[in-house]
C-alpha cells in the first residue's frame, strides 16, 4: 500500500480530495492542513505521494519538497499561473481538476512506487564494513556463550530476525548489548 497524504490550507478542500480518492480505491494516510503537519506525518514514512496545493499557511509546496526525500512523489493541484514555477519533477494538475485524470495519475505513481519497492526487495542487502563486522562479533559471541558452531550462530541470527521482523544488523546490535552488559 503506497501512503498518500493531503496537504491543503483548507480542511474542507483536503477531505474533498481525501473522499474522491478513498471513493476511488485508495487509502490516504493523512489530511494536514499546513506544511508541517505534512512533514511531521512524512517523517515516519519511507516513501509516499503528497497531494498538495501550492501554498499553504505556513509555507509553500517546494519547501516540503525540499525537506523531503526523493522517495515522495508530489502531485501538485493548483491554478495555471503557479505550475509555471514548478520543476520538472513535480506531477502538475491544473483546478478546477478532472477527477478522470487525477485519479488516473494517482494510480500510475501507485503503481510505479510498488514496482521500485518489489526491485528494491529483490536486490540483495548490501552492508558496509560496520554493519558486516557487527554481525561477525554477535555471531562470535552467540559462539562463545551458547556453544553453537559458526553456522548454527548464523542461522541463530537469521530466524531472530526474522521472527522479530528486524533485520540481521539490528538483532546482531541487540546481541551486542545483550551481551556487553
Amino acid at each position: 500500500m503506497v501512503n498518500i497524504l493531503v496537504v491543503f490550507p483548507k480542511l474542507e478542500n483536503a477531505k474533498n480530495i481525501k473522499n474522491l480518492l478513498v471513493r476511488s480505491g485508495y487509502s490516504v494516510t493523512a489530511v494536514c492542513t499546513t506544511g508541517h503537519q505534512a512533514l511531521a506525518y512524512a517523517d515516519g514514512l519511507t516513501s509516499g505521494i503528497i497531494v498538495t496545493a501550492y501554498k499553504l499557511p505556513d509555507m509553500l509546496f517546494s519547501e516540503i519538497k525540499a525537506d523531503l526525500p526523493d522517495t515522495f512523489s508530489f502531485v501538485l493541484l493548483a491554478s495555471r499561473n503557479h505550475l509555471m514555477d514548478v520543476g520538472s519533477d513535480v506531477i502538475m494538475m491544473e483546478m478546477p481538476l478532472k477527477i478522470e485524470d487525477f485519479v488516473s495519475c494517482i494510480e500510475d505513481l501507485c503503481y510505479t512506487i510498488e514496482r521500485q519497492k518489489k526491485k528494491k526487495k529483490s536486490q540483495p542487502t548490501q552492508r558496509d564494513l560496520v554493519e558486516k563486522d557487527q554481525i561477525v562479533a554477535a555471531k562470535l559471541l552467540l559462539m562463545e556463550h551458547t556453544h553453537r558452531t559458526e553456522e548454527e550462530a548464523y542461522r541463530y541470527l537469521q530466524k531472530t530476525s526474522m521472527d522479530s521482523g528486524t533485520n540481521m544488523v539490528e538483532t546482531a546490535q541487540k546481541i551486542l548489548a545483550m551481551y556487553q552488559k
